[in-house]
């Protein structure tokens, strides 16, 4: 087996460490920080949260892919897109190297409600889709971001938190690149769309939840 995580590559992740990533403008676009409770509650629970995470890399791939195989026509999109495939499917092979090193099986895990809960907003008719599944893609991703600063600040696992710093420059980009081709396929200003969606994920985020993911919010079961 060749490990994605090799020696070479976590000197990489150690360097890319010891600079303190600045995602300010991330929570300048989120509408909520991560609660103390929910990093209370994630911290002692790493191994459904690398689960779900895995989960999530995994479906922001084929999120992308379908995108690119929907939209055919929009050449930027077809790029930016095949990229961020690539680096998400890289990452899920990162985080099962992960688990598999921590002994931590593979086992069926159910969504919970964050995407659900963005994607019953998005509006049914073209181009206003395909910018509102845009926007929500770069929620998604900013929201990544910034738990995996929070975590990697919290965590005992020091392998895993630099993994999780080594992460943040590759899904602020993410973020920034479905904002920008959200805002290339039309001549009208997307900013009231983004507000929107701002405002009901940070109400995802703050309200209670009632299971805990790695976008979930304030667990309320503890």
């Amino acid at each position: 087996m060749t490990h994605i995580l090799s020696e070479d590559n976590l000197q990489v992740i150690a360097t890319n460490a010891k600079a303190k990533t600045d995602i300010s403008h991330i929570h300048a676009f989120l509408g909520a920080k991560t609660s103390q409770k929910w990093l209370d509650v994630a911290k002692d629970n790493l191994p459904l949260l690398m689960q779900d995470h895995a989960n999530c890399e995994k479906k922001a791939a084929g999120t992308a892919m379908n995108l690119i195989f929907r939209y055919e026509f929009h050449r930027d999109l077809q790029e930016k897109l095949a990229q961020l495939v690539r680096e998400e499917m890289l990452h899920y092979e990162q985080v099962l190297e992960l688990m598999t090193e921590r002994g931590i099986a593979w086992s069926h895990l159910p969504a919970g409600r964050y995407a659900k809960g963005l994607f019953k907003h998005k509006r049914t008719y073209e181009p206003a889709s395909m910018i509102d599944t845009l926007i929500i893609g770069a929620f998604i991703e900013a929201r990544s971001c910034e738990r995996f600063s929070a975590l990697a600040d919290v965590i005992d696992d020091e392998k895993l938190a630099k993994y999780y710093k080594y992460l943040l420059k590759s899904e602020s980009r993410h973020y920034e690149d479905y904002l920008a081709l959200a805002q290339s396929i039309t001549d009208e200003s997307i900013d009231e769309r983004v507000a929107f969606f701002k405002e009901v994920e940070s109400e995802l985020i703050s309200s209670p939840d009632s299971e805990l993911r790695f976008h979930s919010g304030v667990p309320d079961f503890v």
